[in-house]
């Protein structure tokens, strides 16, 4: 038995080393591509004539004279000021994710701490309005945006991804807070702790990993959005993601691929280092989250 184990163990090894390079591959591979590709002209990077054209640079060398070049970084960020979208997206990712986990610890503490029967229910109802498609909410907003003549501002989105992300940092949070034994608030309140002094102090220091994580999560929704910032902001106020889409051009204006390409990496790259920065607190948080003990 031991032996036939033994015998298995080898492909059974090399069976889940190839699926993690396969992985690897699908996920990794379009980014790299992606990136090595910016550096490149249209020509190169959509060459229907040879693809290995955008690993050479053929067309780029005949334009440019190198075989790399950032006039795709030059013509998105200096040409078409997408500086200003990208201070856009920090101004609108900002005040979500803050009012978001302030609004979210403060309503998951209350809730994992309550003894009553509506609580249960007030998540269920949470559960259900962030199961609703986003764009079934947005369209409620429309009129009083347009009414009171608020439409096309950061702060109007603000308010609406964090009206659709709150169901979701309220469920993850309270989740957190069960883990946390009621024995601990009790004991700084014997200590002299007030209850928000309590929470303060004792509790969130306990559950940061998870605060991270929900605001991960929070940051993610809010900087990758597409439907709602692309119908609650006009053109002078995109964020990032839209205005990536208006780089490809419509039916009736032609656009700039290579722009789009360039601002599609320099999107990407700030939440790799995110992501890299906060693994350990990312992990903690997903797992305390998942055993409750």
């Amino acid at each position: 038995m031991a032996s036939s184990f033994k015998n298995k163990a080898p492909l059974l090894t090399w069976f889940a080393t190839s699926m993690v390079v396969l992985w690897l591959l699908i996920a990794i591979g379009p980014f790299i591509w992606t990136v090595w590709g910016s550096f490149k002209v249209q020509g190169d990077f959509f060459s229907k004539a040879d693809w290995r054209n955008a690993i050479y640079g053929v067309m780029t060398i005949v334009e440019t004279g190198d075989s790399f070049t950032g006039n795709g970084y030059h013509g998105a960020w200096i040409e078409e000021e997408f500086w200003f979208n990208v201070l856009n997206t920090t101004v609108v990712v900002f005040f979500t994710v803050t009012i978001s986990l302030t609004m979210g610890t403060l309503g998951g503490y209350a809730l994992a701490r309550s003894g009553f029967r509506y609580a249960f229910w007030l998540l269920i109802l949470a559960l259900i309005f962030r199961a609703m498609p986003h764009i079934t909410l947005v369209s409620g907003y429309l009129l009083p945006f347009f009414e009171w003549n608020v439409w096309g501002k950061l702060s109007t989105t603000i308010v609406v991804l964090v009206a659709i992300n709150q169901p979701f940092t309220l469920w993850m949070l309270h989740s957190f807070f069960l883990n946390i034994p009621k024995d601990m608030d009790e004991s700084a309140m014997v200590d002299g702790c007030t209850r928000f002094q309590a929470f303060r102090h004792v509790i969130i220091p306990v559950m940061w990993p998870g605060v991270i994580t929900t605001g991960l999560f929070s940051f993610l929704l809010a900087y990758n959005d597409f439907a709602i910032t692309s119908m609650l902001l006009s053109s002078e106020n995109q964020t990032m993601v839209p205005r990536i889409a208006s780089f490809l051009g419509s039916v009736r204006e032609q656009g700039n691929v290579m722009f789009a390409v360039a601002a599609v990496v320099s999107a990407i790259v700030p939440l790799f280092f995110l992501v890299l920065f906060f693994q350990r607190q990312i992990v903690s948080g997903l797992t305390a989250g998942a055993v409750k003990g």
